[in-house]
């Protein structure tokens, strides 16, 4: 496993433990509140700790362990571990869009970044058969959110879960996602003596 990978996995381990260390926390203290946005912007990095839930933390448990393989498995380079950390925040900051989501919890739309980082990352390096994973992850990325209809209500219930979705969460992680890692693709600038990780 490459440095970067290693980083990146341990980027995921450190959300997955943000938000178990931090389940007992009352979510009001640590969850994003428009309201509060300019007050205590800490928030946009504490509501990946708040989950609603055992069910809700155990399934984005499992989608960090996932986004965690997909970047190993891809060999993101370190600029995209950074793209990663900086969408980590502007996916709660996309929910301004929203001042009806009154309150927001959970790492869905920081897991749709990360998803959307390696996505970026495979369609941009490598040879034909990463570009092709990489656009089925995006297809499958854009399906997603566009199939949950984030200009709808800003939450979403379902049978299935015993939480609400917040569908713009996700439109705002994938969109950050994607800005980051562009912005940190392009900014690329290494002598051309040292060798890119691809």
């Amino acid at each position: 496993m490459t440095p970067a990978a290693r980083a990146w996995a341990g980027l995921a381990a450190l959300l997955a433990t943000a938000a178990i260390v931090l389940s007992g926390i009352d979510a009001t203290a640590l969850d994003w509140q428009p309201a509060l946005a300019l007050r205590e912007p800490w928030r946009a990095f504490s509501a990946v700790a708040v989950h609603y839930s055992a069910l809700h933390l155990a399934a984005n448990l499992a989608g960090t362990a996932l986004v965690a393989a997909l970047g190993v498995a891809a060999r993101v380079p370190a600029r995209m571990v950074g793209a990663w950390a900086c969408a980590w925040p502007l996916t709660q900051l996309g929910l301004l869009a929203r001042p009806d989501l009154l309150h927001y919890g959970g790492l869905s739309g920081v897991l749709h970044a990360g998803a959307a980082v390696v996505a970026t990352h495979l369609l941009l390096r490598g040879p034909p058969a990463r570009r092709l994973i990489g656009a089925a992850l995006a297809a499958g990325l854009v399906v997603k959110v566009f199939g949950e209809a984030p200009w709808g209500s800003p939450l979403r219930i379902s049978t299935d879960w015993d939480f609400a979705t917040a569908p713009l969460a996700h439109a705002s992680g994938l969109v950050a996602g994607v800005v980051c890692a562009l912005v940190a693709a392009v900014s690329r600038r290494r002598p051309p003596a040292i060798a890119d990780d691809v």
